[in-house]
């Protein structure tokens, strides 16, 4: 608008509508302004603001007229206003704000900001929820993604984006060939050199390996040659252990032949850790040392990494996609595979998914020769095993699935062991519970009408209500798995539907805060059990004071107000020193006593929760009896608004000011420290209301390294007294199985081993042979977005088992191709092209056009497509071609020539 009195007060009135109603009614406004202007050129004025002031989308879209990457953009802008509540009581926006900054403008991004310092965090998230809706980039869905694992935060669960979403298994050859797995959780132990330990790095005095008598004992079966699994301690040096025994493969070759070695690494902290190293210990002698992780994987050639390197360190899932997509034709290529935490060898863990391929190829008589296999683990476990006989068959399993025919431990140089690791002994304290608990019962009843209010809901849907959420049986509160059905509901409203998609929005947007609400008290209620009600309670007000601070609608106030009507109460009660929590008064007695006897000592105090984290330090903090502790926390990575985690160096900095720092005492930490940590100070170890399974429990114990050790199991909970206890008689049968399997026989061993191998192979095999009916019957595939007709199935042919195209001229006429923004090579197909449909309305992504062989053919994908039975006109969607059992044809060369 030119700069005329009238269109002055135009943009007065646009600003004041924005600054009273919003910024969509300034944005209505606007455009009726804009619509009424008669100057000449007014049209292309506006479009040259629109991309000065960083609407590139929208401008991109109106100068095209082609508003379909807006459109796309609906889905997702539908699922996060359904899960804004969640997203405003999970996400700190200044952490995610940096890698999202490209999809806002700079002025969205400077409000976000203000927001935030002036009203609170989630003030801050409502405000950058309400700028992502109103985004038009086209990738901010993934950017949100992306920036949300970056910073591992809880909410990326919730939040997907279908271009993300693919399977482990082979992939269709897409657009994204980005390695992903199921998030799936494993025991790990501590390396030598850990990423958190005193030394940022290695130490350089690697050179010679400083080896003790009981490392050589456990080194010796794996450097004569035998697949072996090494079981020891948590702590005594099994890092140290692997470089000698890859030395000694490396170094037995004669001239003229090399020895390749694979070292796997589960997560990707020990990754990066035993990549420095092998690197720092092996380069200095004249080795190759290289790595791929997931992180790296999308910018590498694997099979060119493996093949000019001697030493490779990789996460497991690499060398499972490379070996189904044939980029490692066979394991033949490594002379020896080492699995860290080898425990986890089993079920569908990659680490069982690249044994398979060896066992395949062993069973199958192939003539290839293949690697030592060697693991390394601080415990075997014993599963589900009530008896001896029952431990036993469990560590054959391993060791098949290994095929491991020794299994190493320290039996001659005990003493030496014994030295250099110390077992703390073990001690149990039962200990009491309040006898009234006046906050859980008022607690209680708002969630009891919580939970009401949230029925409501569901009794308004009727028939329709999605299966399993109306069901509120679980009155359980202040449990985990309360917290597991809070989360189920919430993943279930994003599935579910509604015709009326203002209806639809509406129920789930209710329910997401009242479930969040729901959890903020189950919260409360874990804090108040283990700590002190006053604790739960300043929890609580600072949710609650979040929640003003932000949006607070309708439904936020009336939550509100019921919270505020129970507050003198609660007040009251958490001040009532007849109220004070019985379990601290005994963790504060086993303290000055400790520390009595022993001035000097270093304790790490293991909890469940952060939350309970915090609230242990300002106890201790403000008990004048424990004070001169000083405490120090060390909690996980993971992020929400009033938690953000700790980073690795903040990781580092907490255990450096613990071993460092003579007035730092005590260290509360939650399950992280038990993973990894390598803490030789501490001699005193407390598991607050803290136990898991054997394995967890030999790790955690390990902790406390120093001489005199003592661990310590506090809780109120009988049955977790008797699981603990039965974990030390598992560990018990765990290691007199061991030894009773080590006076085996070798060659019994080993046929032992054979025998559960072709077990279970043919169980394999019969589970592969059990395949589905097929349907035989000719139907019809339909573009997902404007159902125009693509083609029958019987004219689609499967490319290399994995790949789908379809033949004949007339499917040709139904797409068009647009050059690939990423051209690549992948094996045997050359990605040139993107198709599309055809009709100029539509234009939904179908695919890739590739050159294969000879040969330039489309290669579909099944999500982009309705399956329609020509007979019943009934259709179904498929999000994998593996779902979609129809009869399958082989791509011929023959036929293609004709």
């Amino acid at each position: 608008m030119s700069a005329t009195p009238a269109n002055w007060y135009m943009v007065q009135y646009v600003q004041a509508e924005k600054n009273n109603k919003g910024t969509m009614e300034a944005a209505s406004l606007f455009l009726r302004y804009l619509l009424e202007l008669q100057e000449e050129g007014w049209f292309r004025g506006f479009l040259d603001a629109l991309d000065q002031a960083g609407y590139s989308g929208l401008y991109e879209a109106i100068e095209s007229w082609d508003f379909q990457k807006i459109e796309k953009l609906e889905e997702h802008r539908a699922l996060l206003r359904r899960l804004q509540p969640v997203f405003k009581t999970r996400v700190n926006p200044k952490d995610i704000l940096p890698d999202i900054s490209e999809c806002l403008i700079d002025q969205e991004c400077e409000e976000i900001i203000q927001v935030c310092s002036n009203k609170g965090l989630m003030a801050g998230a409502e405000k950058m929820v309400e700028c992502l809706l109103r985004s038009d980039k086209e990738n901010w869905p993934k950017t949100l993604k992306l920036a949300l694992e970056k910073e591992e935060s809880v909410f990326s669960e919730l939040w997907t984006v279908e271009q993300g979403a693919k399977g482990v298994e082979t992939k269709d050859l897409g657009d994204e060939e980005i390695e992903t797995s199921e998030i799936q959780i494993f025991y790990k132990e501590e390396p030598e050199y850990q990423n958190l330990s005193q030394n940022s790095s290695p130490p350089s005095e690697v050179a010679p390996l400083k080896i003790r008598n009981y490392q050589l004992e456990l080194a010796l079966p794996a450097k004569e040659g035998k697949n072996t699994i090494i079981c020891a301690p948590t702590g005594c040096g099994k890092t140290l252990v692997s470089l000698l025994i890859c030395e000694h493969h490396l170094k037995k070759f004669p001239q003229g032949r090399k020895g390749k070695v694979v070292f796997f690494a589960i997560h990707l902290p020990l990754y990066d850790q035993q990549k420095s190293v092998f690197s720092q210990y092996f380069e200095r002698r004249g080795y190759k040392v290289a790595g791929i992780s997931g992180a790296t994987s999308e910018n590498v050639v694997v099979d060119q990494i493996v093949e000019n390197n001697d030493i490779i360190i990789l996460t497991p899932q690499i060398l499972v996609n490379s070996l189904k997509d044939g980029t490692i034709p066979s394991l033949s290529v490594f002379t020896l595979m080492m699995f860290d935490e080898c425990h986890n060898t089993s079920k569908h863990h990659p680490y069982n998914m690249i044994m398979f391929n060896y066992l395949d190829q062993k069973l199958g008589g192939s003539s290839d020769p293949l690697p030592q296999v060697v693991g390394l683990t601080a415990s075997v476990g014993v599963g589900d095993a009530k008896n001896r006989d029952e431990a036993m068959e469990h560590i054959c399993k391993l060791c098949a699935s290994l095929d491991a025919s020794v299994i190493s431990t320290v039996k001659d140089n005990l003493q030496e062991l014994t030295e250099v690791v110390y077992k703390p002994e073990k001690n149990f304290r039962k200990v009491e519970s309040r006898t009234t608990d006046g906050f859980k019962c008022i607690i209680s009843q708002l969630m009891r009408e919580t939970e009401s209010l949230a029925k409501s809901i569901f009794d308004e849907l009727g028939a329709v209500t999605p299966e399993n959420l109306s069901r509120f049986q679980n009155r359980d509160f202040g449990t985990q798995k309360y917290e597991q059905w809070i989360i189920a509901v919430q993943k279930a409203c994003i599935v579910f539907q509604l015709p009326d998609k203002a209806e639809e929005s509406r129920i789930c947007k209710a329910l997401y805060l009242y479930t969040s609400h729901l959890r903020k008290y189950n919260d409360a209620l874990i804090i108040s059990e283990h700590a002190r009600m006053k604790d739960a309670l300043d929890y609580l007000k600072d949710f609650f004071n979040n929640v003003r601070a932000a949006g607070f609608d309708e439904t936020e106030q009336d939550l509100t107000r019921r919270f505020e009507e129970k507050l003198p109460e609660l007040e009251s009660v958490s001040m009532d020193p007849s109220n004070e929590n019985p379990k601290l008064k005994d963790l504060c007695f086993i303290l000055q006593e400790e520390y009595h006897l022993n001035p000097e000592t270093r304790t790490i105090l293991f909890v469940k929760t952060r939350a309970l984290v915090d609230a242990l330090k300002k106890w201790i903090e403000e008990n004048p009896k424990l004070s001169f502790l000083k405490p120090g926390i060390l909690t996980g990575r993971g992020k929400t608004t009033n938690n953000t985690g700790m980073t690795l160096p903040a990781q580092k900095c907490a255990l450096d000011a613990f071993r460092t720092d003579g007035d730092n005492k005590i260290l509360i930490a939650t399950s992280v420290a038990d993973e990894g940590i390598d803490i030789a100070q501490c001699n005193l170890v407390i598991l607050y209301e803290y136990v898991g399974n054997v394995i967890k429990m030999i790790q955690t114990r390990g902790r406390g390294r120093a001489k005199g050790s003592k661990c310590f199991l506090l809780t109120s909970n009988a049955d977790v007294i008797e699981k603990e206890k039965m974990n030390m008689y598992k560990e018990k049968m765990m290691n007199d199985s061991i030894l009773s399997l080590q006076a085996w026989d070798e060659a019994i061993f080993k046929e032992k081993v054979c025998q559960i191998q072709i077990h279970e192979k043919s169980i394999r095999d019969s589970q592969g042979k059990a395949k589905p009916v097929l349907d035989k019957k000719n139907k019809k595939l339909l573009c997902r977005k404007c159902k125009a007709f693509a083609c029958y199935t019987a004219d689609i042919r499967v490319v290399e088992e994995c790949h789908y195209t379809v033949v004949g001229n007339a499917f040709r006429e139904c797409f068009v191709c647009r050059s690939h923004p990423t051209p690549k090579i992948f094996g045997s197909f050359e990605k040139k092209a993107k198709i599309y449909c055809a009709r100029e309305d539509c234009s939904h992504d179908w695919g890739i056009c590739v050159k294969y062989k000879t040969f330039e053919i489309p290669v579909i994908k099944i999500e982009s497509f309705v399956v329609e039975d020509i007979a019943t006109r009934v259709q179904t969607l498929y999000a994998k071609w593996r779902d979609f059992h129809f009869e399958k044809i082989p791509f011929d060369a023959a036929e293609m020539s004709k």
